[in-house]
């Protein structure tokens, strides 16, 4: 299904990062459209009145909002390219469930490590890498959480993995010395082309949270 196809996002978010991953794993052109959040365009809040968030992908003029929600409409359009979804029906029950525990966790665990201090950054940090102990467990000895080949999981998780230097710094812990295996998933994840150009650098993303805690006065 062709047809022209936008993607409205802001470098740093590892929301957008699923649909850009998504997007290059399939090999499906689009235009990328940097949006200021402090001045969002009218196309934004055209596209997404209800929320007024990026990612919105915009597909012969139609939004598609919310990332998972991306993913899945970018997985079913274009479902003779590199599928991310499990076809079985209980292995995409048990993709789902951990995709809807990452979005219920490592955002909202990550943003309070660079925002909190003392003991509620302490809480957030054990209960952060308890988070990733857990996803080691489903991923196993498995290559990718899909199997052999990148899935809706890794899609989903990956992108976190450009924010892991600015959570360490800020924490002051090392993510790889607590959870080995997820590291060395993401090294595996990040061998792919897909991956890497859609991620962008570590440092650069941790200067941007530098920047975000002078606004919100956090030192």
């Amino acid at each position: 299904m062709a047809g022209k196809l936008v993607l409205l996002d802001f470098w740093p978010s590892p929301f957008g990062m699923r649909s850009r991953i998504a997007l290059a794993e399939k090999g499906i052109p689009y235009e990328y459209r940097e949006e200021d959040l402090r001045n969002k365009s009218d196309l934004l809040l055209q596209m997404n009145p209800v929320h007024k968030k990026i990612p919105v992908l915009i597909h012969n003029g139609k939004p598609v909002c919310e990332s998972v929600i991306q993913v899945q409409y970018i997985d079913e359009v274009w479902h003779d390219k590199a599928p991310l979804i499990p076809s079985d029906p209980y292995q995409r029950a048990v993709a789902r469930f951990w995709v809807d525990f990452i979005d219920k966790k490592i955002y909202e665990l990550g943003s309070k490590i660079w925002k909190t201090k003392g003991e509620e950054q302490a809480n957030a940090k054990k209960e952060f890498i308890e988070c990733l102990k857990l996803l080691e467990g489903e991923l196993g000895d498995k290559t990718y959480f899909g199997g052999e080949s990148l899935g809706y999981v890794d899609v989903a998780l990956v992108p976190f993995y450009s924010w892991f230097y600015a959570y360490e710094k800020c924490g002051d812990f090392s993510i790889e010395a607590e959870c080995p295996k997820m590291i060395a998933w993401v090294k595996r994840c990040m061998q792919k082309e897909s991956v890497a150009k859609s991620l962008p650098d570590q440092e650069k993303v941790y200067e941007f949270i530098l920047q975000l805690k002078k606004v919100f006065g956090i030192e």
